[in-house]
């Protein structure tokens, strides 16, 4: 099963996150099948986004993990998704 998470990048105590698209049971920082976009909570959880690749994971049944879920909810990608899915 494919799934959308967090791998971590950074040094210590400065994480950043690279959101990627990988199989659900490889290691956290695993090889990744495609990387999707950055997230930094650190500077004001600044998170950077590839819209269109997201929406064709999840259109072939990705699932996001909870996390990832809801800084999709906050950058207004799951509604585009949901939008797609309707049509």
């Amino acid at each position: 099963m494919l799934k959308l998470r967090l791998t971590r990048l950074g040094s210590t105590k400065r994480p950043s996150y690279r959101i990627v698209a990988m199989e659900a049971l490889s290691k956290r920082d695993g090889k990744a099948i495609s990387y999707l976009g950055n997230y930094f909570p650190l500077e004001d959880s600044r998170v950077v986004l590839k819209e269109e690749e997201i929406i064709k994971h999840l259109m072939n049944g990705a699932q996001p993990t909870r996390t990832v879920k809801s800084l999709l909810d906050k950058a207004g990608v799951w509604a585009k998704f949901e939008a797609a899915k309707k049509k």
